[in-house]
């Protein structure tokens, strides 16, 4: 007996290869029917006996292409049409209804592309835009849903009747695969100097030579620009550094494969799977001991180096020919001595450099050349970076790859843009139970910055359809992101919440994790504004839903000359010995300080923080680690390393004290104040100290709350040495631990707890 369904599917199941794989399904059921993109996901009439119809539900979601994600199947009964065969049907888009889909994030060229890439005799031989339903380019060709061709930047790209072929064909991988083109009719390559003219010659092969030369190559990748140079070539790494106003901050390198990282960084299973995955981030990774040898000058100072592997056919093409043009795939796997250093394209903290006009101008001075293409980036994206925090990855920018990609919520709520805060800045919006996080949009310190989270901000409502019912910012009143709240807020005339800086940071924690009871956290950053203009950063809480209360908070220093002291942690240092009755100490260490030593005396311009970040600084200060910091975390970066190198290290019997809510680690700033403290000793004793000083601490309040469960939040947990010892203690004890996993601990997921307070907010 024959019986039909209507069926929609929803979640990432445009772009993706869903309707093939719901057709070839159909097919081998020998179900008839249709199937079709809409607003709302993916839409199926299907017709076939009932137990056809069962298997069918069930291999939709068991067997769905690898770059799917189903949140939801709905089948209804439906009536009998009498179609004769199944077909792919028109996409559809419903006036009226709200869009219920979304697109996937960009990934890296699959095998299968690959394969064709360095075939010979295939035509697609060396195409720099090869893609197909399993790999490419999503988010950043986009401009609108449903994801249609007409849709994308591949539009102004009309298919050549072979293309044609296999774009039409529901048996070919390429079925509507919407950035399918080939030499014939794709985009194209060029090089470029730096005056604008095209270099002759083949464009990769060009550009290879330039960078072995030593010269910096702008190269259009998929969210934008990279700046690249020969990572083994100190000069042309020191040259980019200079180009780029970027002194110290540490270079990621692009290398062929994970063999290739051998003699570099220690790559073990886990890492090889975050670097090899679909989404090809950056992944940190343990220098050995020969790295700083032969990348002079890639991360200075810091046990870490950023690695990732190529994620474009262009960068599978530029180690291509420096493999020697090799046919076929098995050279792949086999290490390359080809190390790029592969950096944002973006002078001065700018946003990422999307377009060849902006490459041309903004780039200026800085590239010798820039390799550029005809395919338009409609939505700059950065990319992503990510280490391994115990046996999990943690993001330390989530971006390319993983955006737009939805946070599941454990409740729907009305839509809510959230606009985060001024550093690592990223917008979030929700849409019903789904909360999307930007790509990363930066340190909102420069006008371009700040038009491009306005520019986000337009992109992704567009994108996601959706019009925001409430608005959330920081409680900074002076942050542009606060400011650009209020007035979108005023221009549609919807409410608008300040949400504190640490009750965010808690509230994406518990977002991500599905958690709407209530739970303790420890925020620890580097500032935040507290309620009545305090300058927090070390903080006990306790959250539920949209109610949050501050249990304590660290014993606060003075922050000597403001903001500058963030910058500069002799400064905390001298403050350490202040607050130890030990200002002699002060001049002694740094002769010109007698100024700072008379602000602190006098409490003039040193207001005080219970900041966990500048308790860092101060520790590396007092060990003379990073007097003046190059960028932002620098002195606590090099003071992990310092502990990472020493090893597990057991704490100062008297290093920490509680006093009611107030946690005071003075006593173990003394112990780094000893003359002749040994700094790899101390950095690891300090670890443990404050490890063990937040565990007693945190579970005095779990016994007082009856609250067995903890979020830990806040830049300072990207802090793997703490972070591990403190989950241990907590852990060790009965305590369930969360950690930050889908989206950044630092202020790149702070949006993400805005929103959630907000959706629970009543007003």
């Amino acid at each position: 007996m024959t019986i039909a369904h209507h069926i929609r599917v929803t979640g990432v199941v445009q772009g993706v290869g869903f309707r093939p794989f719901v057709w070839r399904l159909a097919q081998e059921l020998g179900l008839v029917g249709w199937v079709r993109n809409d607003s709302q996901g993916v839409d199926i009439t299907v017709e076939g006996t009932k137990a056809a119809l069962d298997i069918f539900a069930e291999r939709l979601r068991a067997d769905a292409p690898p770059l799917a994600r189903i949140d939801s199947i709905t089948a209804l009964e439906a009536p009998i049409h009498g179609h004769s065969s199944f077909t792919i049907a028109e996409s559809a888009i419903p006036r009226g209804l709200q869009a219920n889909t979304s697109i996937g994030p960009d990934v890296a060229t699959c095998p299968e592309c690959l394969a064709e890439l360095f075939d010979p005799a295939g035509r697609r031989w060396r195409h720099a835009f090869i893609t197909c339903t399993h790999c490419g380019p999503r988010y950043t060709v986009t401009r609108h849903l449903p994801y249609d061709r007409p849709q994308t930047s591949l539009a102004p790209f009309p298919l050549c009747p072979d293309c044609e072929r296999e774009y039409t064909n529901p048996a070919d991988r390429r079925f509507h695969a919407e950035t399918t083109c080939c030499p014939a009719c794709g985009p194209r390559v060029a090089l470029r100097d730096a005056n604008g003219g095209t270099i002759d010659g083949d464009p990769i092969a060009a550009a290879l030579a330039l960078l072995q030369g030593g010269k910096i190559v702008a190269l259009k990748g998929l969210g934008g620009f990279h700046l690249a140079c020969d990572a083994r070539n100190a000069e042309a790494v020191a040259r980019l550094r200079q180009r780029k106003n970027r002194e110290e901050k540490p270079f990621a390198v692009m290398v062929a494969n994970a063999a290739s990282l051998a003699d570099l960084a220690v790559v073990g299973d886990a890492e090889r799977a975050l670097l090899e995955g679909r989404e090809s981030p950056v992944v940190l990774l343990r220098k050995t001991p020969a790295c700083d040898a032969t990348l002079a000058g890639i991360a200075p100072g810091i046990a870490w180096l950023g690695a990732m592997l190529p994620t474009t056919p262009i960068h599978f093409l530029l180690f291509h020919e420096a493999a020697g043009r090799p046919a076929g795939t098995d050279w792949l796997p086999s290490a390359q001595p080809l190390a790029l250093v592969m950096t944002s394209a973006n002078p001065g903290g700018e946003p990422i450099v999307r377009d060849n006009d902006e490459a041309a101008t903004r780039l200026a001075g800085i590239a010798d050349a820039i390799l550029d293409h005809d395919r338009a980036i409609v939505g700059r994206c950065d990319d992503s970076v990510l280490r391994l925090a115990g046996n999990a990855p943690q993001f330390i920018r989530r971006s390319r790859g993983f955006t737009p990609t939805a946070i599941r919520l454990p409740r729907s709520g009305p839509s809510v843009l959230a606009l985060g805060g001024h550093l690592k800045n990223t917008v979030c919006i929700t849409r019903g139970d789904e909360a999307f996080l930007s790509p990363h949009v930066g340190d909102l310190d420069n006008a371009a910055t700040c038009s491009f989270l306005e520019e986000t901000v337009a992109r992704m409502i567009d994108l996601l359809e959706i019009q925001p019912e409430r608005v959330a910012h920081d409680l900074h009143p002076d942050f542009f992101s606060t400011r650009f709240a209020l007035d979108f807020a005023g221009r549609h005339g919807i409410p608008a919440l300040p949400v504190q800086h640490h009750a965010a940071h808690i509230a994406a924690v518990a977002a991500e994790h599905g958690v709407d009871e209530p739970l303790l956290g420890l925020a620890l950053d580097g500032v935040g504004l507290g309620t009545g203009g305090g300058i927090w950063g070390g903080e006990l809480l306790r959250l539920d839903r949209a109610d949050w209360q501050r249990l304590g908070h660290l014993a606060p220093l003075p922050l000597p000359g403001g903001d500058r002291a963030a910058r500069e942690p002799w400064r905390m240092a001298a403050a350490a010995l202040h607050r130890l009755g030990r200002n002699d100490e002060i001049a002694r260490r740094w002769p010109e300080s007698g100024p700072l030593v008379q602000m602190l005396e006098r409490g003039l311009n040193c207001p005080e923080t219970s900041s966990a970040g500048r308790l860092f600084d101060a520790a590396a200060g007092l060990l003379g680690i990073k007097p003046v910091a190059a960028y932002e975390g620098q002195a606590a970066m090099l003071l992990e390393g310092l502990a990472e190198a020493h090893g597990p290290a057991e704490p100062w019997a008297n290093g920490y004290r509680i006093d009611g809510n107030t946690l005071d680690f003075l006593p173990a700033l003394s112990h780094l104040a000893a003359p002749g403290a040994d700094p790899t000793q101390a950095a690891a004793q300090f670890h443990a100290t404050v490890a063990a000083g937040l565990a007693e601490w945190t579970l005095a309040a779990t016994r007082t709350t009856g609250l067995r469960r903890v979020a830990l939040g806040g830049g300072c947990f990207l802090n793997r040495n703490l972070s591990a010892a403190l989950r241990r203690h907590l852990e060790d004890a009965g305590i369930e631990v969360l950690e930050a996993r889908l989206a950044p601990p630092n202020d790149g997921g702070l949006a993400l707890g805005q929103a959630w307070i907000a959706l629970q907010t009543e007003f």
